[in-house]
């Protein structure tokens, strides 16, 4: 299950719910009431009857409300679930290093750089190469937020924190950690891709 489905799993969830709540305030109103009232009840399936002016009214069958609790309830179970599984199925990456198959979560890598006939993956730790081209990488990763930068650099959305416009027309780019890279002018149109709201940087990538 993708994050996308597991977000639209919460919003059925949440949506189900609404109905549910909204089913019961329905039925709560259509109950037939003569004259203006307070009735209380003392179980789940208790009705009263209580005196009024215009004579006796028949009290609202308050047994939904405990199943509006139980629903809501539900809800809240399902929706810890769904978090459970999306930390679970966070996107992964495995790879062959030093003999050994190791499995890294993607957002834990900062970067890819090209070295030679490998390339370096770069979280915060140690970096590891792996005997593949940046080309190939650049097309596995796009779909999982990384963007070209440089012909030898590849770097996590996520992972960006500030991007400073250079005389040059390039620009360099700082990700967590402290690390800089530079964004030559052939893929500074990338950019573009690290936000989905610009506000006051019309510059940007001009």
């Amino acid at each position: 299950m993708s994050a996308r489905e597991i977000q639209d799993q919460k919003t059925i969830a949440r949506e189900m719910f609404v109905q549910q709540a909204t089913h019961a305030d329905a039925d709560v109103s259509a109950s037939p009431l003569r004259g203006a009232t307070i009735c209380s009840t003392k179980s789940r399936r208790d009705y009263t009857l209580e005196s009024t002016a215009d004579g006796f009214c028949e009290a609202a069958d308050t047994s939904l409300l405990p199943a509006i609790r139980v629903a809501a309830a539900n809800l809240t179970r399902v929706l810890r679930q769904l978090e459970v599984i999306a930390k679970r199925q966070a996107p992964r990456i495995a790879f062959k290093a030093k003999g050994r198959i190791l499995l890294l979560d993607l957002a834990d890598i900062l970067a890819v750089q090209a070295e030679g006939n490998y390339v370096s993956l770069r979280p915060r730790t140690n970096p590891y190469l792996v005997h593949e081209s940046l080309s190939s990488m650049t097309e596995k990763l796009k779909p999982y937020g990384f963007i070209r930068i440089h012909r030898s650099v590849v770097v996590n959305i996520s992972a960006v924190e500030e991007i400073q416009p250079l005389p040059t027309g390039e620009y360099r780019l700082r990700v967590k950690g402290g690390k800089e890279y530079l964004v030559t002018r052939t893929y500074k149109h990338n950019l573009r891709d690290l936000a989905q709201l610009w506000v006051g940087s019309e510059w940007l990538c001009g």
